[in-house]
């Protein structure tokens, strides 16, 4: 009982930081919100062209900017207060969702107009995620980071659970429309719990100095350093081939399975509870190593080609489960390997590059998962991601063997 009662304290303990703790609620609500706004977004394009390929552009649209201008906003994000920053998108994000609700409500949406908030949506998402993954160490400080960034994608994912059965439920009684409208209302808990914040608590953190030449010097560092480039090469094709749930789950739902949004919201709710229990997983463990990412990765793999493969809804959903358990803890892990070999000044540009590839390239994935799921099935589209995540694993797991390779042979020579 009692190494029980100590796990859980390790698990949780973050939570005894009062600014993350505000965050972490505001956190809950908000992206409960978003994953509503997720199934509703996708479910508006099936119903309006019904096209899978429609949908994987829709979804490239949104994070579009993330690619082009990711890299650098992690030069801004490293210069200013984040908080302020963080107040500013989530107040944007409540202007989109509020728009799409009223353009929902009044019957006169059109596939453009989707097309247009999208790429709205997504100049402010270059700048929100950097913003918030680097603002985790300045709330809860460097010791408690890795349990930090993992709680904080277990209350991510908790949303993941809830959010798209709601949106299901939603839709399939009074329309789309709602699901919009209680999205813009769930970012105002993520502002007041910002602006409620005490200043004085915040972990001091190194600010960079104003000069040319700061994005071309994360890119030099993360090239030099091996665990950050392996790392975000890893993450760059995950999130490419991998990652596009909002593509897949919806094909699959609706054209292997021939379900409605309640489907697709019970598919996003098993993977959501999976990624809860990652994620608690991650937190109460100890510090994380390219060789557990390599070991996670290979299990992420096996778990999404079953998925892909299993002939009913019932097992699908069972290993859409464990899917969900191996993503993220693979994100989680390679999140926080990338803030703990990351010096303080240069966090926002690493973290900026971390957005990259896995939300920059989104644009380049998910066209080409709604080609293969729209010609081939989706199934092969779901195949394609865990052959992706396969090599990925692979790559990370012979660079950790040929560098223990090579401190054995120095250890040898040594004796």
């Amino acid at each position: 009982m009692k190494s029980s009662s100590i796990d859980f304290r390790k698990t949780f303990h973050s939570l005894t930081i009062r600014n993350f703790r505000l965050y972490l609620i505001g956190q809950v609500v908000s992206t409960t919100g978003t994953w509503m706004q997720s199934v509703a977004m996708a479910w508006l394009v099936l119903k309006l062209t019904g096209s899978g390929v429609d949908l994987g552009l829709v979804t490239a649209v949104q994070f579009l900017p993330v690619l082009l201008f990711g890299g650098f906003v992690g030069t801004l994000i490293d210069r200013f207060d984040k908080r302020k920053i963080l107040i500013v998108t989530q107040s944007l994000f409540a202007f989109q969702a509020f728009l799409l609700y009223i353009l929902v409500s009044l019957g006169v949406v059109r596939v453009w107009m989707v097309f247009v908030l999208a790429l709205y949506f997504g100049f402010v998402n270059a700048v929100d995620p950097t913003a918030r993954q680097s603002f985790v160490q300045q709330m809860a400080g460097p010791e408690n980071l890795q349990n930090a960034v993992s709680l904080n994608s277990v209350t991510f994912n908790a949303s993941r659970v809830f959010g798209p059965a709601l949106a299901g439920l939603i839709i399939a009684s009074v329309g789309v429309g709602p699901a919009f409208g209680l999205n813009a209302a769930s970012y105002v808990a993520v502002i007041v719990a910002l602006a409620f914040m005490k200043k004085s608590e915040f972990f001091p953190f190194a600010k960079a100095v104003r000069s040319k030449g700061l994005f071309k010097e994360g890119l030099h560092y993360v090239s030099e350093t091996p665990v950050l480039r392996l790392t975000l090469v890893g993450v760059l094709i995950v999130g490419t081939f991998a990652y596009n749930f909002n593509v897949s789950l919806p094909l699959l739902a609706k054209f292997t399975f021939h379900g409605g949004p309640e489907t697709l919201g019970i598919m996003s709710s098993f993977v959501g509870i999976g990624a809860v229990i990652g994620g608690l997983g991650v937190a109460s463990s100890a510090r994380v190593s390219l060789k557990k990412l390599g070991v996670v990765g290979l299990l992420f793999a096996v778990a999404m080609s079953l998925a892909s493969i299993m002939p009913t809804l019932p097992l699908t959903l069972m290993f859409l489960g464990v899917m969900g358990v191996f993503s993220i803890a693979f994100m989680s892990m390679a999140n926080s390997l990338l803030q703990l070999n990351s010096p303080p000044q240069m966090r926002g540009r690493v973290m900026a590059l971390y957005s990259v590839g896995f939300l920059g390239s989104t644009p380049i994935g998910s066209p080409i998962t709604g080609w293969v799921a729209q010609h081939f099935g989706p199934r092969y589209a779901l195949f394609m991601g865990a052959f992706s995540v396969l090599m990925v694993a692979a790559m990370i797991s012979t660079h950790v063997y040929l560098k223990t390779r090579e401190r054995l042979k120095l250890s040898n020579a040594g004796l």
